[in-house]
């Protein structure tokens, strides 16, 4: 099968991408995906060359793709194909940009999901709990963290062990001392920094400085921040380091978080495991970034400055991180009608 007319120009415009915008490979392949995509398209109905391409074309390929994607996956697939054509005519290979008047779909604003502080505490307890009975520990009545002082993991709400029940963590040893240890680390982590699990699986051990208690991330666009954990996830990345990552090592990696086959933990596996946490103590479902979000509305509920959490979580834009002052107004709405005698 021969070359297509546009693969060429596709191929430049991706490898400008790549040398001049930092963007994952996972990034990469989407953009080419959508770009071939409307291209391919466009071939079937008759385009076959860059200055034939036409504004009214390209609606109809909007339109087509509309029927079977979402709002937010068209919106990509539009900036990725202005992208394309505007880099095009920057390189002389069309006379005007047919896709300067294509409109970005709207996407309906929806407040993230997340959950409560009792809950997030109630979640980072039940991990915490099974890495203690994996490795025969326990705690007594009342008894905290190092650093957390009854009132707030963090101030994110950490919670003392009061020594009844097991808040829906199970006793039956069905998981391994490796795996339970680091499955807590990684839920601590999580939580007290709200990283993205792209950057949680990224971190190497050198990244970790633990006299500070601060992490170096790597985030989109090969960005890196350094941002603070407390002493719950130090304690609970410890116990990994020293009891758990020897055990699964395999070979000399230097990833911070490990598979059961020694390398480089994935990011599916990790989702796993905040889904599987989240079902052991009880709490909603959530996904990793569910949990990023209820990090940075918990920090903005404790009296966090905006742009300190914009900066924590690595968001170029501020108004991304406005996003949970949303949520918190929200919530507070919910406390408010509930008692407030006239509200």
């Amino acid at each position: 099968m021969g070359m297509a007319w546009y693969d060429e120009p596709l191929d430049e415009y991706l490898t400008f991408l790549r040398a001049n915008r930092g963007l994952s490979p996972n990034t990469l392949r989407a953009y080419g995906a959508d770009v071939a995509g409307c291209l391919h398209l466009l071939t079937l109905r008759g385009v076959g060359s860059l200055s034939d391409v036409t504004i009214d074309a390209l609606r109809l390929w909007m339109a087509h793709e509309s029927r079977s994607h979402a709002r937010s996956s068209m919106a990509r697939r539009t900036v990725a194909v202005r992208g394309f054509f505007r880099f095009c005519l920057d390189r002389g290979l069309i006379g005007a940009d047919p896709a300067a008047g294509l409109m970005t779909p709207k996407i309906p604003s929806t407040l993230p999901a997340v959950l409560t502080e009792a809950q997030a505490a109630r979640l980072m307890t039940s991990a915490d709990r099974v890495a203690d009975a994996a490795t025969g520990e326990t705690r007594k009545a009342g008894e905290t963290d190092a650093g957390c002082d009854g009132h707030g993991r963090d101030g994110l709400g950490c919670v003392a062990d009061d020594g009844a029940g097991n808040d829906g963590v199970g006793t039956d040893g069905d998981t391994d001392t490796p795996v339970a240890l680091r499955d807590a680390a990684i839920m601590e982590l999580l939580y007290a920094t709200g990283i993205r699990v792209a950057e949680l699986t990224g971190l190497d051990v050198d990244d970790v400085d633990f006299a500070q208690r601060t992490a170096r991330v790597t985030g989109k666009g090969n960005k890196q921040r350094v941002v603070p954990f407390g002493a719950p996830a130090a304690r609970a990345l410890r116990r990994w380091l020293e009891r758990g990552r020897p055990a699964l090592l395999r070979d000399d990696t230097p990833a911070l978080f490990l598979g059961v086959r020694g390398g480089r933990l994935g990011q599916r596996a990790a989702r796993r495991t905040v889904h599987e946490e989240a079902a052991r103590a009880g709490v909603p479902d959530i996904s990793p970034h569910a949990l990023r979000h209820s990090a940075a509305t918990h920090m903005l509920n404790g009296g966090a400055d905006l742009r300190e959490v914009q900066e924590m979580l690595g968001h170029s834009s501020l108004a991304t991180t406005q996003r949970y002052t949303h949520v918190s107004i929200e919530q507070l709405r919910g406390r408010y009608a509930q008692a407030f005698p006239r509200a």
